[in-house]
């Protein structure tokens, strides 16, 4: 992590928090005036750099009682999701970096190994922290680590994905592996927590059971349950902690809390609380700068327009309505969208029975988040042939969001799908055309994948050539460049850079990257270098299966990948990240240039 120098904090009593043992000394005054100043720290900081603020304002004093009873590192503290643990990591020794959060070098806007030892999994994605509690219960009573508790801090958005459920199965099952799970109950993971779950949390709320049923899940499965609580009330908390810690087995601490609590701009937003913000003037909680036109905000209008044409066209969302940008299609059709929770695996499976049902689903997620529901696409969706579309937002690089969160996966791994289609759009038009394209699929999946970016212009193509457009084409060029979805741009201006140093280029956007169009291995076999440009990891990328495809031809055309090394990339701005791996025009450039280079050189030896 890059050096980050210290900032200049306002005297109070926050500055003097080195650790957790600092909070030990303080009074319930001392404690309440620390959450004040933890809140102002927040919303003043978060609005500078960006990153999740209201579920980090609502876990404030949750998190000051949760590191007064507990004694981390000795003791093990998970969040589920890690999102919110930035209060968590001023209260840990990290006060002082966090004008770099999220920005490259800096801070993680996630628990992180390499930060603290106080972070002890870098869970990003929801509903796991139960089932590594669950592993290392197991653990610490194999090596008789007793003395060392573990305490899950789950919020019930994560309780709708079907791990946190498998994980109490077997932890309500074993009573004598003590650990204590904190919910972190706000009714909302972006919007309101939807399900039969959260019916029952509303119920409990009240006295701790069911109000109809007189029955408490959680108890009925075998745990402890203590609660409600008030989430805001440190003593209380406190107490419920302690009390919890001294049952010596599994129980549940059931705190309410309030997203966004203490900053109005934040607890007056309907869609999700400021769970997470750009940049924003923190007096009003209005953007600092209007942002361009998004990808996301593309599909958005274009999926409405679907939904006027198409009646069987229904969507799916895994907890992210606005975020992937379908409010507007819920906004004309109510009954045609489903918020099925942090569920990949259900969204993909329930879309396969819409489909079975006669109907065209549209799943949007993040790209990051497929792999979670890998196994239902194939054997759910694929091996039944059935017509379902998966918008996969946020593919490639996604940016400040980190390692678990860049989409550089999907492309790789998707390709093996028997019957998957999946087109990569390089410009806003390709993008409203190749999902009507998808939606017209009727005889299996297809995949759309796009960037967390601002969408450019749209990119003109000189011709059609089976399914894809060529960009450019150059008399008497050696070099194909094959640019995948918006790195088509800086594919174009390499193609121009090497025309003024002399090197003829053509630029094709296959459109499909899966299945190969047997046009786009014919064109490729016509030139001399092919070179794939892509934002995926070069692992099972396309260059690789062009290249595969051309030699069990015997074609002497060299095929090559050019994309991300396969290795987790850590947080950065897009554009840095890309220009680091050198595809940008001048880095793509130098590639070609190279690899003529070494192929006449080696043409020179054979000779």
């Amino acid at each position: 992590m890059a050096v980050v120098e210290a900032e200049q904090v306002p005297a109070g009593l926050l500055p003097g928090i080195s650790g957790p043992l600092d909070l030990q000394g303080l009074s319930n005054a001392d404690l309440q005036r620390l959450a004040c100043e933890i809140r102002e720290f927040l919303i003043e900081h978060v609005c500078e750099t960006g990153g999740h603020l209201g579920a980090n304002l609502g876990v404030v004093e949750l998190t000051i009682a949760l590191h007064r009873v507990f004694i981390s590192p000795h003791d093990l503290i998970l969040f589920d999701t890690g999102h919110q643990a930035y209060v968590h990591k001023m209260l840990t020794g990290r006060l002082s970096e966090f004008s770099s959060l999220r920005q490259s070098g800096g801070l993680s806007g996630y628990p992180s190994r390499a930060e603290s030892e106080h972070d002890v999994i870098e869970n990003s994605h929801a509903s796991t922290a139960l089932s590594y509690a669950d592993g290392l219960a197991k653990a610490f009573e194999l090596r008789g680590l007793s003395s060392r508790r573990i305490v899950s801090v789950v919020g019930d958005g994560a309780m709708t994905g079907g791990m946190c459920w498998e994980a109490l199965n077997n932890i309500g099952a074993a009573p004598e592996r003590p650990m204590v799970i904190l919910l972190n109950d706000n009714g909302r993971s972006y919007l309101p927590t939807v399900g039969g779950f959260a019916r029952h949390l509303t119920a409990l709320r009240g006295r701790g059971v069911d109000g109809e049923t007189g029955r408490n899940l959680f108890r009925d499965l075998g745990l402890e349950y203590l609660g409600p609580i008030d989430g805001h009330d440190i003593a209380a908390v406190e107490g419920a902690l302690q009390e919890a810690a001294a049952m010596n087995r599994p129980v549940v601490v059931h705190c309410v809390t309030a997203k966004g609590r203490g900053y109005a701009p934040a607890e007056q937003d309907d869609h999700d609380r400021f769970h997470a913000v750009g940049l924003v003037d923190p007096a009003t909680g209005r953007a600092r700068h209007s942002g361009g036109r998004s990808w996301t905000s593309v599909f958005a209008q274009e999926i409405a327009a679907l939904g006027e044409e198409r009646p069987d066209i229904v969507c799916l969302t895994a907890a992210m309505l606005h975020p992937v940008g379908l409010g507007s299609f819920a906004a004309r059709f109510p009954q045609r969208v489903f918020d099925i929770g942090i569920a990949e695996q259900h969204a993909v499976t329930s879309a396969a029975g819409l489909a079975l049902g006669g109907m065209h689903p549209v799943v949007a997620i993040y790209a990051a988040f497929i792999g979670r529901a890998l196994d239902q696409l194939i054997m759910d969706v694929a091996l039944h042939q059935l017509p379902v579309t998966i918008v996969t937002d946020r593919a490639g690089v996604t940016g400040p969001d980190g390692a678990s969160h860049h989409g550089m996966w999907d492309a790789s791994i998707l390709p093996v799908i028997p019957g998957l289609r999946v087109a990569a759009p390089r410009d806003s038009a390709q993008l409203r055309g190749l999902l009507r394209e998808a939606v017209d699929v009727s005889d299996g999946p297809t995949v759309i994948r796009y960037p967390k970016a601002n969408v450019g212009a749209d990119v003109p193509a000189v011709r059609r050539y089976g399914t894809c457009d060529l960009l450019r084409e150059d008399p008497g060029a050696e070099v194909l460049l094959v640019s995948v979805g918006p790195l088509a741009g800086e594919c174009l201006g390499a193609a121009g850079e090497l025309a003024a140093q002399g090197v003829a280029v053509s630029v094709v956007d296959p459109r499909w990257t899966t299945p190969l169009d047997p046009s786009l291995l014919e064109l490729a076999g016509a030139y001399k270098l092919v070179l794939a440009v892509e934002d995926n990891t070069t692992t099972g990328a396309l260059g690789a299966r062009i290249a595969q495809a051309l030699a069990s031809t015997a074609s002497r055309t060299c095929a090559a990948t050019f994309a991300l090394p396969p290795r987790f990339l850590p947080q950065a701005p897009r554009d840095e990240i890309l220009r680091a791996h050198g595809l940008d025009s001048g880095g793509i450039a130098a590639t070609v240039l190279k690899r003529l280079t070494a192929m006449s050189a080696g043409s020179g030896r054979e000779a």
